[in-house]
């Protein structure tokens, strides 16, 4: 039996929780996240998805054909994206041209890496981070302002049909992997589920300026 995006959510259910159940976002949901903490979950989420426009371009460059409609349109979402958390950042006069900090370095450098690998490989790692960002965001909405507007952007239900229809894609991909691709995918899964984790965390630590 081939691999699905569903076998690997049941089989790490437990570390997939703490990819989509944290702290960081139940306090965002409770409205008392300490504008510090959400200032440097905000600086360092604008970088990261500097670096996951460029794995998504990776993606086109090896999808086949009848993937490209989705990932194409994911781009033109991106490209409003990164507009977008540069608005959210003049609105707090925040600078994001501060230099990673660690965590996020990890998870830039991971996709990074990522980009060279099959497109099996990418696409399933490309959902599994989308997902994060939808059921995360999701699973504590609704949520106060200024954190509504944040919660809406990833856990909306076109966002979800969107990382609905890449799991399918990713699915399509894993039917003809060998044993040796599958292995390569659950790790490439858990370790998404892992730096997720550690990127939610990374929300409180120190040095964040304007």
């Amino acid at each position: 039996m081939p691999l699905t995006c569903q076998q690997l959510l049941n089989k790490y259910s437990a570390p997939w929780a703490s990819a989509t159940v944290h702290p960081f976002l139940a306090q965002c949901q409770q409205g008392t996240i300490q504008a510090q903490q959400f200032n440097t979950w905000l600086i360092q989420d604008y970088h990261f998805v500097v670096e996951f426009t460029r794995l998504a371009a990776s993606l086109i460059q090896s999808a086949p054909v009848s993937h490209l409609d989705l990932l194409l349109g994911g781009m033109t979402v991106l490209k409003d994206e990164l507009n977008w958390f540069q608005t959210k950042a003049m609105e707090r006069n925040l600078n994001l041209g501060q230099p990673l900090q660690p965590t996020c370095q990890t998870y830039c450098s991971f996709m990074a890496d990522l980009a060279h690998e099959p497109y099996g490989l990418k696409a399933t790692g490309f959902w599994a981070i989308e997902l994060a960002y939808n059921q995360g965001w999701q699973g504590h909405s609704p949520m106060p302002q200024p954190y509504a507007e944040f919660a809406d952007r990833w856990g909306n239900a076109d966002f979800t049909t969107y990382v609905d229809l890449l799991e399918q894609q990713a699915d399509s991909v894993l039917q003809s992997a060998d044993d040796a691709t599958c292995i390569e995918v659950e790790k490439t899964f858990l370790t998404v589920a892992i730096l997720e984790k550690d990127f939610w965390q990374m929300a409180y630590a120190e040095g964040v300026s304007g």
